[in-house]
């Protein structure tokens, strides 16, 4: 049972390729934060939070629509993982 549980293997998620600062900026995000908050909480500026985020929506494949809330997928693909 052990070798079947430690030989399992994961199904990868476009969360695997986010830097470490990109998962913590996540992290953060699903948690409810703001921009300003993040930043607040990294010791960064808001600009550094807001090209992590954008980097990171690019990564998760999530593009600007009118029909859909990026942030709020994020936070679903990141869960998801």
């Amino acid at each position: 049972m052990v070798a079947r549980l430690v030989g399992r293997t994961r199904k990868a998620s476009p969360v695997d390729d986010l830097t470490p600062r990109e998962r913590e900026v996540l992290a953060l995000i699903a948690e409810g934060r703001s921009n300003a908050g993040i930043a607040r909480e990294l010791t960064v500026t808001a600009a550094a939070v807001e090209r992590h985020v954008t980097s990171i929506f690019g990564k998760l494949g999530l593009h600007q629509s009118a029909d859909q809330h990026r942030r709020v997928l994020a936070v679903l693909t990141y869960l998801r993982a």
